[in-house]
């Protein structure tokens, strides 16, 4: 049996590999709202409400609920961003659009076995999240930079899980995040000047990086009407991104943060389950992100460890959502969440290549059982428009003291249509 679950799990995570283009999924600054297309419709709650395998990503103790089942599903994600500088002096007042590149295909795999009555194995291969950003005309071209210009951040998890019912009311879970991440950035030369290794900032094509982190999770049933959750996950170190050592604090080490999550669910009717879910994002403390635009006018080059970032801050993230087995073929789910603003207004100018601003989501799914074996189940996630206006964002003065002043402004809006398989077994 275990022979079996090995060569399925890597069987299901090389295919995920072959298939990914991108995962770059950004809704609750640059981590998706949800993994799998079951929890996407629920915008993302998965704390104490497991629906597949892709539990793994969100509460892993969750395995121990879903029983054995493979599920295979795909989210095209369709992002709407732009920029604009406002008020400096090295050019005028003018728009940029960051669309060049329109959709994202984003494959997720999950997998569940049960090897006796309280112990689940599994596996999940799923995008995380990232930022793209692809500019046909540069908005830092009035500073010296040429070409096209953006970046494209993707990160892929490989998280294999077990998970044990320790009595009729408690599961625990344990995943481990087997993590790859790709970086490309282009077009912000203009920035070399302000860097400790002027070669290492821009158009060096992609590079890759790796590491690896824990995942653990808890669910308790108070009764059967109410259930509690919740989970952590460490900050994951990663090897650094060399090609891009000028660029990011650190040397070029892009980090994941440390997160975690509590929730509850609950069953007013034997039909209907209500989930809520709370997160917390540590943004602020991976220095790539979370170090301020200002540190490169306080003597801290790019690339150094103190050096300047995105400026993000930890985000709190509320999510609502539902499930109605309308009937015995037809589930039906929606959802709405709300996060914290990343991205101050004081960090707008950096914040073009990664204006991960949206705010609000609204989500809706179904899933229909062809037979008791196979369902198809379909989401759609709607991230409402959010701007940011910037406020002393662009240093002002000239080169090396500052970049003309004024401000820049950033746009976000996304939609993220999904489908997927399940079969259980």
């Amino acid at each position: 049996m275990s022979r079996i679950f090995v060569q399925s799990s890597l069987s299901i995570s090389i295919a995920f590999i072959v298939m990914t283009g991108s995962a770059a999924h950004a809704t609750n600054g640059y981590f998706s709202s949800g993994y799998g297309i079951k929890n996407d419709a629920v915008a993302g709650v998965g704390a104490a409400l497991p629906q597949d395998a892709l539990t793994i990503a969100v509460n892993p103790a969750g395995l121990t609920e879903v029983g054995h089942q493979l599920n295979i599903g795909l989210d095209i994600f369709a992002p709407e961003r732009s920029a604009s500088i406002q008020g400096n002096a090295f050019g005028p007042n003018t728009e940029f659009n960051g669309d060049r590149t329109k959709l994202f295909y984003i494959p997720n795999v999950g997998y569940s076995h049960p090897i006796d009555p309280d112990a689940t194995l599994g596996v999940a291969v799923y995008g995380n999240g990232g930022m793209n950003t692809d500019y046909a005309t540069n908005p830092y071209s009035r500073f010296g930079a040429t070409g096209k210009s953006g970046v494209n951040l993707e990160q892929l998890f490989v998280s294999p899980a077990a998970a044990w019912k320790i009595n009729e009311h408690n599961s625990v879970g344990l995943a481990v995040n087997l993590v790859y991440q790709s970086f490309k950035a282009k077009g912000i030369g203009a920035f070399s000047a302000f860097s400790q290794d002027p070669r290492h900032v821009s158009d060096n094509g992609e590079d890759t990086s790796y590491g690896a982190g824990l995942r653990l999770g808890w669910i308790g049933k108070i009764n059967d009407y109410v259930s509690v959750g919740a989970s952590w996950q460490t900050k994951t170190r990663m090897s650094k991104f060399d090609k891009y050592a000028g660029l990011f604090a650190d040397s070029g080490r892009f980090d994941i943060p440390e997160n975690y999550t509590v929730g509850f669910a609950v069953k007013p009717l034997d039909t209907l389950t209500v989930g809520f879910d709370w997160q917390r994002i540590l943004y602020h403390d991976v220095a790539a992100v979370g170090n301020p635009f200002s540190a490169l006018l306080q003597g801290q080059p790019l690339g150094a460890k103190t050096g300047a970032g995105f400026g993000w801050k930890d985000i709190d993230v509320y999510k609502l959502g539902a499930v109605w087995q309308a009937t015995s073929q037809l589930t039906l789910r929606g959802g709405f969440s709300i996060n914290q603003q990343p991205v101050p207004s004081s960090e707008t100018f950096l914040n073009i290549l990664a204006p991960g601003v949206v705010k609000k989501h609204l989500t809706v799914g179904a899933s229909w059982a062809i037979n008791p074996a196979n369902e198809i189940s379909a989401s759609y996630i709607h991230a409402f428009d959010e701007k940011v206006h910037g406020s002393n964002s662009i240093p002002a003065g000239f080169p090396p003291g500052g970049f003309g002043g004024g401000n820049a402004d950033l746009e976000l809006q996304e939609n993220v249509y999904g489908l997927a398989w399940s079969h259980k077994f």
